[in-house]
């Protein structure tokens, strides 16, 4: 085992060119035989390949040829998932669910015994794991015409994502299979190019078939695609890779890679020159060297440069670089790659725990899935970013990509946020967890879904740990250390710069913890999903063995996080999860009796399916000192019921002190916070003051409701350091919509946030509302989404009304394309509507 993993190095995230939008069709792409070619620049030689694809969510025989007929086909954009979509009408014979009871917010309906509904159906092949969506089979085909200018250049298309099992043609020829749903990959499409002038046709069968999952995945091309245009010599795919062995606040050595393919029929001499150039596009140095490289050969050139006073990249001050890689032949520049970067030191150890740049960091970590909610898997520029932003704004610095790759845009999010990523690759090896998963095609397709992650993934300053795998059900096998062996080994030969760590939890098959020493020796860092117990007992036995806890449960994240701060061997800890996703249906539920409501979401996550605080997010403020003080107060339980939470679930309580229809009742309050005690007050007379739990941070109350004002006051040393107020409001009067950005650019990949709220004529909102929100949309935009927390209530995400829970709701909208205003309004019986304007440029 390694007690001191030392690591410099300048991350760069390698990205063909610039960002930013720009339509360079009139320069690469002549006319396009159904429609123009036009995308984001994502580097000088490629441009996003998203619009104007044809789709059939059918089986579709002889789709691969080129002639095939698709007039009639569906035209749309990418990112796509088909799953979150609303079934057809005849797999869909309920067109809305019931409402939600406006006093608990649950349906109490048999499980898997619904009709279907919105994307909902209950002969889903994964029920409650994949959130009963439906995948299938489906085509997607674009036309494309290529100009002048392409003659005798290479011609590559790039996938960042398929769900699932993936098979690509070109003008009728087989391109290649692609099985895993979470890696990128890329065809070349030069030799079965029709010529310039003359109609190209790219067809992709996806196929989602079976149980092949333990959460929801979404169906599609559900990831950007991008078309790659150079000269045939070129830097490879992922080509750059930059190292540095010294980083101080005066220097930084910098070693940059290059990675140079020749698609020529000569040799040839080139110069390699590097750019380096500071946050605000200041150069701070250049270099070059010259080469040759033999036709058909493939080189990796070095060129290492010095930058003085370099600007270093951090969690509270991300400062980003770019490096420009160019390939000059006579001069002339043949090829370009612009790579933003940033500048840090990580180490490791058992004395300091995770340093950055000499500053020990404790990782306050979530769990991520892939999902965006209401849509789905579709991984939209916008909702990637929302969702790194809303973990930022919630006190977190740290994710773990649970338990596969993430898109491209999420890691170019927590670098120029600065969020520090564990990246992880698979959820099983191969012995699967469903019959129809990865396990499969594991033995295949591990070396080259492992490249992928890494080569795209290793230059982003915010990754700092590769995660070889969650909970494999080989962990503790004699084959399971074999094939761990060959991951690590894999890992370090394409990025020794950072350490491998995998979640490992307590043994399956009757064996004890014990049992999991000799999966830990191969790793740098132990991954301990549900293990603080064993933090000091392992430190005793394993005294040179890092750790890292890589889940934990909401309820007892106090404990959880005593653990990191208290040992300076624990880097962090990663609660599942930060937030709520589609699919392991009910794994937070908290149900009363016999209650079973039928859920489609996890609801185990901080934050709900549309990015609001639940109870234990503000638990998490106080644990972390973002707050002094919060107050709670649980939902009446029926006499001689009694609730029944989760291991990953949460009491149903409410910052709430309306309770209608419970006058005289006595309710639960639960105040938390690090004060000494607390004294709560209904109406300004004291109920009592107690001592706090200094174990769970909580002072628990009952009190006999009566709608007013209560109070909790936290006292240190006898004195009140802080307060929180609850006061019973209502009645609902009016709606109001907060958009989260007032305007936005008008490509397809943004979004508008739109949270609408069901108030009291004081503009307090009603916790419980459930009120049945409609809404109207003009102007060059339409509604991408609708959605609300509810984990048990099931509606479309699609149609233009959606039920409001615990008084809010969530609208999301998506420009077509053009500059102007969209104008969203919501109505509900009984309310005063509200209107937003969303500009667009």
């Amino acid at each position: 085992m390694k007690r001191f993993i030392v690591i410099n190095s300048i991350i760069c995230l390698f990205v063909y060119g610039l960002t930013g939008c720009s339509d360079i069709k009139s320069s690469l792409f002549g006319r396009s035989s159904q429609n123009d070619i036009s995308g984001t620049k994502r580097n000088l030689s490629s441009v996003l390949f998203d619009s104007n694809w044809r789709f059939l969510k059918a089986d579709a025989p002889g789709a691969e040829a080129k002639d095939f007929d698709d007039t009639t086909w569906r035209l749309l954009g990418l990112p796509h998932d088909w799953s979150i979509e609303d079934l057809p009408p005849e797999s869909n014979s309920a067109s809305q669910a019931p409402a939600p009871s406006p006093a608990t917010g649950r349906r109490g309906r048999g499980r898997a015994n619904f009709p279907a509904v919105g994307p909902f159906s209950p002969q889903s092949p994964g029920g409650k794991d994949t959130g009963y969506t439906i995948g299938g089979t489906g085509w997607y085909r674009k036309h494309f015409v290529l100009d002048e200018d392409t003659l005798g250049k290479h011609v590559v298309i790039e996938f960042d994502g398929i769900y699932m099992d993936s098979d690509v043609w070109l003008n009728g020829h087989h391109l290649g299979n692609h099985p895993y749903g979470y890696t990128a990959f890329a065809y070349n499409l030069t030799d079965y190019l029709n010529p310039p002038g003359q109609d190209n046709v790219i067809a992709v069968r996806v196929r989602n078939l079976g149980r092949n999952s333990r959460w929801y995945t979404g169906s599609g091309i559900y990831r950007h695609a991008a078309l790659r245009v150079t000269d045939p010599l070129r830097v490879g795919q992922w080509g750059v890779y930059i190292t540095t062995p010294e980083v101080t606040k005066q220097k930084a050595a910098v070693n940059v890679v290059t990675t140079i393919e020749n698609g020529r029929s000569e040799i040839t001499d080139l110069t390699l020159r590097v750019k380096l150039r500071g946050p605000k596009g200041k150069t701070l140095q250049t270099g070059e060297t010259k080469t040759k490289v033999t036709a058909g050969d493939q080189v990796n050139i070095p060129l290492a440069l010095d930058i003085k006073t370099p600007p270093l990249w951090s969690t509270d001050s991300p400062k980003l670089c770019q490096a420009e890689v160019t390939l000059l032949v006579d001069g002339k520049a043949v090829d370009t790659a612009i790579t933003t970067f940033g500048i840090r030191e990580i180490k490791f150890s058992v004395e300091n725990g995770f340093t950055l740049n000499g500053e020990t960091v404790k990782l306050r970590g979530a769990c991520l899935h892939h999902d965006n909610g209401p849509l789905g898997s579709a991984a939209f520029d916008r909702a990637e970013q929302r969702k790194v932003e809303l973990m930022k704004a919630n006190g977190y610095n740290a994710i773990r990509t649970s338990h596969n790759p993430p898109s491209t845009v999420l890691l170019d999010t927590c670098d120029r946020l600065g969020i520090l990523v564990m990246d992880e690759a698979f959820d099983c090896w191969e012995e699967g967890k469903n019959p129809d998963d990865y396990g499969k095609y594991f033995n295949e397709w591990w070396q080259r879904d492992l490249q992928s992650m890494i080569l795209r993934d290793r230059n982003h300053p915010c990754v700092i740990m590769w995660s070889i795998g969650n909970e494999v059900p080989q962990r503790v096998k004699e084959e399971g250390y074999v094939i761990e062996k060959q991951l690590c080994d894999e890992v370090r030969r394409l990025d020794p710069t950072r350490p491998v760590t995998e979640a490992i939890c307590a043994p399956w098959d009757g064996q004890r913890w014990p049992a999991t020493e000799k999966a830990f020796s191969f790793l740098d860092v132990g991954g301990y999903n549900y293990q603080v117990g064993q933090y000091e007992s392992d430190h005793e036995k394993f005294p040179d063995r890092i750790i890292v806890g890589t889940e934990s449960y909401p309820k007892e994240f106090a404990q959880y996080w005593r653990g990191v701060e208290n040992n300076s061997y624990v880097l962090g800890d990663f609660v599942w999860t930060g937030m709520d996703y589609l699919g392991e249906a009910g794994l937070g539920s908290a149900r009363v009796g016999n209650e079973s409501g039928e859920y489609f979401n996890a609801f185990c996550g901080d934050l709900d399916l549309c990015g609001f605080k639940k109870a234990q997010s503000y638990y998490r403020d106080v644990v972390w000192d973002i707050s002094s003080i919060e107050i709670f107060v649980h939902r009446p339980i029926p006499e001689g019921l009694r609730e029944s939470v989760s291991a990953w679930g949460w009491p149903d309580e409410l910052a709430s002190w309306t309770w209608p229809g419970n006058e005289g009742k006595t309710m639960q309050v639960n105040v938390y916070s690090k004060c000494d005690s607390v004294r709560l007050e209904l109406n300004g007379e004291e109920i009592a003051t107690k001592q706090v739990d200094g174990g769970r941070f909580t002072a628990r109350f009952d009190v006999p409701y009566t709608s007013g004002e209560l109070k909790a006051i936290g006292l240190t040393d006898g004195k009140a350091v802080a307060a929180k107020i609850l006061r019973t409001v209502g009645p609902a009067k009016k709606i109001r919509l907060t958009v989260d950005r007032n305007t936005i650019g008008a490509e397809r990949g943004n979004l508008a946030y739109v949270t609408v709220e069901i108030t009291d004529e004081s503009g307090n909102v009603m916790p419980d509302a459930a009120d049945m929100v409609h809404f109207k949309l003009t102007g060059p935009g339409e509604l991408a989404a609708v959605g609300s927390g509810a984990p048990n209530v099931m509606e479309s995400f699609q149609q233009p009304k959606h039920f409001a829970w615990h008084g809010r709701c969530l609208a999301i909208l998506r420009p077509k394309g053009a500059s102007g205003e969209i104008t969203l309004t919501a109505e509900s019986e009984g309310l005063k509507p509200a209107t937003i304007v969303v500009k667009m440029r």
